[in-house]
């Protein structure tokens, strides 16, 4: 047991790859790992008695595979998968769904989620489209950055995504489900990905964050040129308030990625509070002069920005610059260059 941060971890590590730890009677806990900066997502499992539901079985590369496959053949002794529940489409989510639907599992998760994946899943591109390229240069990407970019190949859903037959079961908002002998109320969240499945056990001992109820990070709200005029900011924080009569003390929450945590109701404070303060330094950065999304890196991330975190860092930025754009409290101008400007109103 841990306190950081004003939450508590009740543990201070994860399991090994291929191993789990029981985090409540009869729900296991599993670390997969990811080919990134954020290298491990958060598998859990729910012990059915003739089979396993999990929850965001990993993104499709062979070492998430081999771990995933230890911890079937070891922990969960050998029972087969019969359901998999995932949060999002992101592919550090539901990557290995579809390995596991083509053994026999039914895939359950909100409309959005299997429209966007399948959607991505066909979409793959050698080469950034037009529209991608176009978006970075309104964000003021540094120029030669966006010219090496514009010849690579750009990451793909179907590098790590598993193909996803047709089928699946929706879940939304209200809906109540059995799993692992409780039953859960489904809540959806926004922001981090549109339609994010959250589930809180009617007991009120366990809840399934996902990346919409994380400890010490935070989520990326990220605008892309599929939905440039996005506000995903208003959409997290309005989340994050109507999670709050929902929370308490006592609720463990298993996560998407980092440590299971209790404290939840400062934790959505923290959250709300961690973009209302980014909001205002990017509003005084803004102050003395128009800046580009790219130059506002600073104000939003107070460290240096790299190459592998430069795609993240520019999303993020752009939506809380149009979140400022929505309230009114901004301005932009095109620059020659194709750049927005953004000014204080």
């Amino acid at each position: 047991m841990s306190v950081k941060g004003g939450l508590r971890y009740p543990w201070d590590g994860a399991p090994e790859h291929g191993a789990a730890q029981e985090v409540a009677p009869g729900v296991l806990w599993l670390r997969l790992p990811l080919p990134m900066a954020l290298d491990h997502v958060n598998c859990f499992a729910f012990d059915e008695g003739e089979s396993w539901t999990l929850i965001d079985p990993g993104i499709d590369t062979p070492k998430c595979r081999a771990a995933l496959q230890a911890a079937l053949d070891g922990p969960m002794a050998g029972k087969p998968v019969g359901r998999v529940i995932v949060t999002h489409y992101h592919p550090d989510h539901i990557g290995l769904a579809g390995w596991l639907q083509a053994q026999g599992a039914e895939l359950w998760c909100t409309r959005t989620s299997w429209l966007f994946a399948r959607m991505l899943q066909l979409d793959a591109q050698p080469v950034p489209v037009a529209e991608t390229i176009d978006y970075w240069r309104s964000a003021g990407m540094d120029p030669d950055l966006l010219a090496r970019r514009a010849t690579e190949r750009p990451f793909n859903f179907a590098d790590c995504v598993h193909p996803l037959p047709l089928g699946f079961r929706r879940i939304d908002e209200g809906d109540v489900i059995e799993m692992g002998g409780r039953r859960w109320v489904v809540r959806i969240g926004h922001g981090h990905a549109p339609d994010h499945a959250t589930l809180w056990s009617e007991e009120g001992d366990l809840v399934i964050g996902g990346d919409q109820l994380l400890p010490s990070i935070s989520a990326n709200l990220g605008v892309y040129a599929t939905e440039p005029g996005a506000d995903p900011v208003t959409d997290w924080l309005d989340s994050a308030r109507d999670f709050q009569p929902f929370a308490t003390e006592a609720q463990l929450v298993l996560p998407g990625h980092k440590l299971p945590f209790t404290g939840l109701p400062l934790r959505l404070r923290q959250m709300i509070s961690n973009h209302e303060g980014a909001l205002k330094r990017l509003s005084a950065h803004l102050s003395d002069s128009p800046r580009t999304a790219c130059e506002c890196f600073p104000p939003l991330f107070k460290r240096p920005i790299g190459e592998a975190e430069y795609g993240l860092a520019l999303v993020e930025a752009v939506a809380h610059l149009n979140h400022l754009w929505h309230k009114g409290e901004v301005t932009r101008t095109r620059r020659d260059d194709g750049a927005w400007l953004w000014s204080l109103t």
